[in-house]
């Protein structure tokens, strides 16, 4: 073969996929499957670039819609984890079936999410309910700063626990936030009241211990 003619797509596949898990995942899924190009095609959907998608911090909607219409239903079946904003969230989770789907993590999450998402009449609850067993919560809501921090742990939290019935790891990171905060440990109470029977690991900041707090061994 004559050196000045080799090009990209005359190299080994064992070569090609070297040099593409070099790149993002979302680059190689965005730029190369569904291109009339039947190698790059088959080594874009491979589990390494399909398994877990980050569309978080993005306002490109172009970049939304070409997978939300071209590319999730192509490799849905390899994706496990989702990074997501929640302006997006509902198009993406709708726009194909992901049976391995397990894992979730939400930037800019506020308390409306749960109110509008996180409902038995939401077009998501069988994946929340059924799939999800892994949630990250990135807070940036200011209702959990400026109000009351008890309420807010029963109002928002506890209905997450409740609602997201194979729910194993929950964890809520923020500014202000790490972890699951609590004001006291009546708070715990609230969150440990034994209908969590599938979680496996609970994580929590106390911000105060008073002698009014009930403790219960």
């Amino acid at each position: 073969m004559n050196r000045s003619n080799v090009h990209l797509l005359d190299l080994p596949n064992e070569i090609l996929l070297t040099i593409l898990k070099k790149l993002n995942n979302m680059d190689v899924l965005y730029s190369l499957l569904d291109v009339n190009d039947g190698q790059l095609d088959i080594l874009a959907q491979e589990k390494t670039f399909t398994n877990v998608l980050d569309f978080g911090h993005t306002d490109n909607i172009s970049l939304i819609d070409r997978f939300c219409i071209y590319i999730l239903p192509r490799i849905c079946h390899n994706i496990e984890y989702f990074i997501l904003e929640p302006v997006f969230m509902e198009r993406i989770l709708l726009a194909a079936v992901y049976p391995n789907l397990a894992e979730l993590k939400l930037f800019n999450f506020e308390q409306q999410i749960v109110s509008t998402y996180f409902t038995d009449e939401s077009l998501l609850r069988s994946v929340f309910q059924q799939q999800i067993t892994s949630l990250i919560l990135v807070n940036d809501d200011k209702g959990a700063i400026i109000g009351s921090l008890n309420e807010y742990t029963r109002n928002i939290y506890v209905h997450i626990l409740n609602f997201f019935k194979n729910l194993t790891h929950l964890n809520i990171i923020g500014p202000n936030i790490m972890l699951c905060p609590v004001e006291n440990f009546d708070d715990c109470l609230y969150l440990l009241d034994g209908r969590l029977k599938q979680l496996t690991t609970f994580n929590v900041n106390v911000y105060s211990i008073d002698t009014s707090s009930t403790i219960v061994h």
